[in-house]
């Protein structure tokens, strides 16, 4: 591995994630131990540990580093916990999220994007992620309760459902609102009740489905 490389992903936690308060060393050591230049497209591998967004496929994104490890600290996993991401994209998060929880399951909606996320995973030795191809916001149903939910698109408004998701005591991760003010909020479920806790603001393409209604005017 180059050194440059190296220097380039020290750089990416010490000058960006941590200043951007990301204080668990847990999380900090999975974004040094998963190799981000690995699950990069060749075009833009240069761009790697960027303070950027990177495209993909389809108009898709990969989110800057400091809003992965702001998701990934907010999640506080344990090993064990069950983990369910809607938007799998590059498969970088799916394989910290992987590192840091039990088994992972990934939704992506576009197959080729699904397929090179396994590869990558598979390439990476990583066993416990699993992803499948479907459309979450509209009709996807998993069919059980998660400790986690990720949700790496934003949402205009969170479907109902998606809390319903959650084991108790479970957290969910999402972005909502509307373009270019939105709000990063973490959903933890107490007993019956789902209770909010607002984290910061930012700006995220939204999920399939999920954009705000179109406005007319005359």
């Amino acid at each position: 591995m180059s050194l440059n490389v190296e220097r380039a992903r020290f750089n990416m936690i010490e000058q960006q994630v941590r200043p951007w308060d990301v204080l668990d060393e847990r999380v900090l050591a999975v974004l040094g131990e998963v190799r981000r230049e690995n699950y990069v497209d060749a075009a833009h591998r240069q761009l790697a540990f960027a303070d950027l967004e990177l495209p993909l496929a389809h108009g898709e994104t990969m989110m800057k580093p400091i809003i992965e490890g702001r998701v990934l600290q907010a999640m506080d996993l344990r090993p064990g916990d069950s983990v369910l991401e809607i938007g799998t994209g590059s498969g970088f998060l799916t394989a910290c999220l992987a590192r840091l929880g039990g088994d992972v399951l990934s939704i992506e909606q576009h197959a080729d994007l699904a397929a090179t996320a396994r590869d990558r995973l598979q390439r990476d030795g990583i066993t416990n992620a699993k992803v499948d191809v479907a459309e979450a916001v509209l009709a996807f149903e998993p069919g059980r309760e998660f400790d986690a939910v990720v949700l790496t698109g934003a949402v205009y408004a969170l479907p109902e459902r998606f809390k319903s998701w959650l084991k108790p005591g479970g957290r969910l991760f999402a972005v909502i609102g509307e373009s270019p003010v939105q709000q990063a909020i973490v959903f933890t479920r107490d007993g019956t009740t789902v209770r909010e806790t607002s984290l910061f603001e930012t700006d995220l393409a939204y999920l399939t489905n999920a954009a705000p209604p179109k406005r007319f005017s005359l």
